[in-house]
């Protein structure tokens, strides 16, 4: 997919199509609910982070709407297994206190994945073990740039 270049720790950088954000969405979102990650994602207004979480949760079998959390904040869709993807946007929030009210506590227990755009609004509260996507534009409209790391005990990211 695109220009890849791996860095130290585990982390990787590409420069991706919309396209091909959505390919390797898909991955990260099958591997995502195998292992139940949490996926903390940043980057600005429109560099895709619900684009990558419409791919990860169709991927893992979501069917139907699946609509950017922008107003509602939380979305929960249900697996063909039975399981839950959580989606979080967190744009909205201005405080940590905010964050809690969420059902934060519920989230960081759940056994599925959880997907979290504008992580860096809850900085303090993410767990240790969680994958790091920063998505950022690139030198034309149509490309990004795409950089993930897994952190602490999370699993490795989908080549």
């Amino acid at each position: 997919m695109g220009d890849r270049s791996p860095n130290p720790g585990g982390e990787s950088q590409r420069i991706a199509s919309e396209a091909e954000l959505r390919c390797w969405a898909a991955d990260l979102g099958r591997q995502a609910v195998r292992s139940g990650t949490f996926v903390a994602l940043y980057g600005p207004l429109g560099s895709g982070k619900s684009t990558l979480v419409r791919a990860a949760c169709r991927s893992a079998g979501v069917e139907g709407p699946i609509p950017s959390p922008t107003f509602t904040l939380v979305n929960r869709y249900r697996l063909p297994d039975g399981g839950f993807v959580h989606h979080v946007d967190l744009y909205r929030i201005e405080s940590e206190e905010e964050v809690w009210e969420l059902g934060w506590q519920e989230l960081l227990a759940r056994s599925g994945p959880v997907f979290v755009e504008w992580a860096d609004r809850a900085a303090a509260l993410l767990p240790d073990d969680r994958w790091d996507i920063h998505l950022a534009f690139a030198e034309s409209s149509d490309r990004r740039t795409i950089s993930a790391s897994a952190r602490g005990d999370a699993p490795g990211l989908p080549a």
